[in-house]
């Protein structure tokens, strides 16, 4: 139960002791965020949970002793705390930083590479993470487990038929572990093609596309420019782009770009989103899911306005309720779908119409005029 206070308290723990000077420092400039304590490595931290009680953890994994992992086990198991990591840019940071969201981290922030330029983006970044942390119930990570173990991929090439419809998703916060389920339950068969736009720094999507690939029998890949839709594919935007979907003589494609943010994100849902309602219309299915903030809201309306499906994630199977809110407070999302009903959804929205003397005849559909 937390103590009825109005600061948000928040433990930083790091084996840097320039972390834990900065991270401190970055936090306190929120009157509404008091940093009450500092730990060195895991031991220390459990300590301080007990003695501080604080509302939020933020945790670097990469710690002599004690790691962050194994700390974040602990906490789970001890004190089921919202647990935002601070991780470092490299391969391995990105590696160590999916499995604490597999265990049940709350999200992550990357520390900057060159702290003088970056520390404001960083400490906006963490000071909205730990107000959502803060806010939000836990979802722990039984609750997105019990997908089967996926079969064997169907192989792509030029063989690959045509996609159905184009699912465009838009996902933020707890986004991992919601479309690690969803994908998981989707069958190697799927006729459409996904596209995913996943709030997440360069450097850390493609390893997290390898990890979806990895974990569902969709054939699942971080997105070129030139990247065709094809049924059965997903293709998750890389981190620092933005991505459009475009309709060509030869084929349909994604296009990536780096425009400016939008709504203080690169890539931005509501680009993709614009883009697929401009480009396919009524052969779009588009879905937001949980995430902080409204990015993706306006595209949804946008996506309704032609014609396409409109969906967003129910609240009680949100980590964070904010953008799928946004869109349904908007009138924007014709249905609203729960997490463990999103499969079965899709599936039903992207059914080739092979059973009415029509075979083929939903390729043709989306490969219809503009």
């Amino acid at each position: 139960m937390k103590p009825d206070i109005k600061k948000l308290r928040v433990l930083v723990v790091d084996d840097s002791a320039l972390m834990r000077k900065l991270i401190p420092q970055m936090l306190e400039a929120d009157p509404s965020i008091e940093v009450v304590g500092t730990a060195m490595d895991g031991t220390f931290c459990l300590k301080k949970i007990e003695e501080l009680q604080p509302h939020v953890v933020t945790l670097d994994l990469q710690m002599p002793g004690m790691n962050g992992i194994d700390t974040l086990k602990e906490i789970m198991r001890r004190h089921p705390l919202p647990v935002i990591v601070v991780s470092s840019h490299s391969t391995e940071g990105a590696s160590v930083t999916f499995k604490a969201l597999g265990l049940g981290a709350f999200d992550f922030v990357t520390k900057p590479q060159d702290a003088s330029a970056h520390m404001a983006d960083t400490a906006a970044e963490l000071i909205a993470k730990i107000k959502a942390a803060a806010e939000c119930k836990i979802v722990r990570p039984a609750t997105l487990r019990g997908a089967p173990a996926p079969p064997e991929k169907i192989s792509s090439g030029k063989s690959a038929p045509p996609p159905s419809k184009l699912v465009a998703i838009g996902i933020s916060t707890g986004g991992p572990q919601a479309l690690e389920f969803l994908l998981a339950q989707l069958p190697p068969d799927f006729p459409g093609t996904i596209v995913v736009v996943q709030h997440m720094p360069e450097g850390f999507t493609d390893m997290f596309a390898r990890r979806l690939d990895e974990l569902c029998s969709l054939r699942v890949k971080e997105a070129q420019s030139g990247d065709t839709l094809q049924a059965g594919r997903v293709l998750i935007c890389p981190g620092s782009r933005h991505i459009k979907v475009k309709r060509l003589t030869m084929g349909d494609v994604v296009v990536l770009n780096e425009d400016a943010r939008v709504n203080g994100h690169r890539p931005s849902v509501d680009v993709l989103f614009h883009s697929v309602a401009e480009e396919f219309g009524s052969q779009a299915v588009a879905a937001l899911m949980t995430g902080m903030g409204d990015d993706g809201a306006e595209g949804l309306g946008a996506v309704k306005k032609a014609g396409g499906m409109t969906i967003a994630q129910s609240e009680e199977s949100c980590v964070v309720f904010g953008m799928p809110k946004a869109a349904i407070e908007r009138g924007y999302a014709t249905r609203v779908v729960a997490l463990d009903g999103l499969s079965a959804t899709l599936q039903a929205l992207c059914v080739r119409a092979e059973g009415h003397g029509e075979t083929g005849g939903a390729g043709k559909a989306f490969r219809a005029g503009r």
